[in-house]
Formats: C-alpha cells, structure tokens, sequence
C-alpha cells in the first residue's frame, strides 16, 4: 500500500512539474479583426499603442495554411507578435462590411468566385497575392506590404525592423546587418 502511495506521488508531482511546459508550448497567437485592433488602439494612451500586423489569406492558399502552421505557431513569433503588434486575420475574400475610421468596406461581388475585399485591395494596393502581410502604424497609415511565405527565422528580422521603428531611420539591408535573432541567423 505505501508503494502504490509513492508511486502515485512520484505521477503527480512528474505532471504538475510539466504543467508549465505544456503551458508554454500551448501558447497561441490571438487574432483579432482590423476593427478590434483599431478599436484597441483608439482606447489606449498614445504611447501604448500598438502597430498592427494584417495577415491577408485566402482559404484556398496553401502557403496560408503553412504560415498558420509553421510560422504563426512559433513560440517566439506569437510572443513577439503578442507583445509589440495587434495581430489581424483578414479574409481577403470575405463578405463581411467592415468599417474603419468612419470608411466602409465591402466585397462587391459577394459569393462570386475569389472576388477580392475592398479592404484587401486597399490594403495591398491591387497586388493581389496571398499570403501577404501588411504592417499599419498606430494610425492606421501603411508602412509596407511583405508578400509571400516566410518560415520563422525570415520574418522575425522584420518584425523586430518594423516594431522597433527602425524603419524610419535606416535601410532593411543595415537593420538586418546588425540583427541577432532568436534563430541564431
């Protein structure tokens, strides 16, 4: 009997010891929608706000699909992310309105075939490509457009160029000359 009690004791004390691991590798990125992130922002004191990461996807794009799951599961991505940007999910296909300072947005051929967002086109200035990723400053102005897939190790050098404001001040190629990333790059 007192061996089944150590035994026992032993199991417990093995997974509440892992509890914070299989935390941590839990850890997600929480989407919002481009309303939610404006919203965000407008209620927050200026030196608060966040830029906003708009990922544009399509259902049918397989590089979507293993951006979701290569990329925007990785734990130094989400935490990144989740830390210095609203990060946005946007169908660029989607037949939902979707109002932004005042400006309504819509698809105009609802249900048709691939017909692209108002939003999206806006956002990606006609250059219809998925995935693409639209970085917005804490205004809702443009900073750029990064179309493409990009594993972990390519994008966390832009996300930290974009963040961090860098670039206002000085070219990718120098930021990126002189970044040390959590991928050892």
């Amino acid at each position: 009997m007192v061996k089944i009690i150590q035994n026992s004791t032993i199991a417990f004390l093995i997974i509440l010891l892992s509890l914070p691991v299989l935390s941590q590798e839990q850890k997600k990125m929480k989407w919002y929608s481009i309303e939610e992130a404006v919203g965000l922002n407008k209620k927050m004191k200026k030196k608060n706000r966040k830029k906003i990461f708009v990922d544009l996807y399509t259902d049918w794009c397989g590089w979507c699909k293993k951006m979701d799951a290569n990329t925007f599961t990785d734990p130094v991505i989400v935490e990144y992310m989740t830390e210095n940007f609203w990060p946005v999910k946007l169908d660029a296909e989607t037949n939902d309105t979707i109002t932004i300072n005042g400006q309504e947005y819509v698809n105009p051929k609802p249900g048709a075939r691939r017909s692209s967002h108002q939003l999206a086109v806006a956002l990606l200035q006609g250059k219809m490509s998925y995935p693409s990723f639209v970085f917005l400053d804490e205004d809702v102005k443009l900073i750029t457009v990064l179309p493409g897939y990009n594993p972990p190790e390519k994008i966390e050098p832009i996300l930290h160029y974009i963040a961090e404001g860098a670039y206002k001040e000085e070219s990718y190629q120098d930021f990126f000359s002189n970044f040390k990333g959590s991928f050892g790059e």
